[in-house]
């Protein structure tokens, strides 16, 4: 038969100790995702490729009042996740309005590939329902561009 001590609940420290370490893990994993995108998107600003992007994607992205660079975000978030487009804005300066609008729209479309393999692995209509996400983002998109 366990006494009282064997039984008790961890103390307040040692459950700070692991909540602590815990999070460190999972900061540093994020930092491992989120840091070589912020770099890679801060080396494409110096050369022509950013400009290049943007100008291809100005008319689309101004339906949505964002410059034409938030395209790149939006897209690696769509096919990868959200700690990815999170690396992508830091470095392009955006407005509180267009953050806003951008994480709106990556909340709706975010992750694409892997959420349609789940989606289609339960047998539910897939192409409509990643038809349905992507066209939802965009339609956010445009509503909050009208209220911001």
């Amino acid at each position: 038969m366990k006494t009282a001590s064997e039984t008790a609940l961890p103390s307040f420290g040692a459950t700070l100790r692991q909540g602590l370490r815990k999070g460190v893990i999972a900061s540093l994993g994020v930092i491992k995702v989120m840091f070589p995108v912020t770099v890679a998107v801060s080396l494409m600003k110096i050369t022509p490729l950013l400009g290049w992007l943007a100008d291809a994607f100005r008319p689309l992205m101004g339906l949505f009042g964002l410059p034409g660079e938030t395209a790149l975000p939006f897209i690696l978030g769509g096919l990868l996740n959200l700690y990815v487009a999170i690396g992508a804005m830091i470095p392009l300066g955006l407005t509180p309005r267009e953050i806003t609008i951008l994480a709106a729209m990556l909340l709706i479309s975010h992750n694409l590939p892997v959420e349609t393999a789940v989606i289609k692995g339960i047998g539910a209509p897939w192409v409509q329902l990643l038809l349905l996400r992507i066209g939802g983002a965009l339609l956010l998109g445009f509503l909050l561009s009208l209220v911001l």
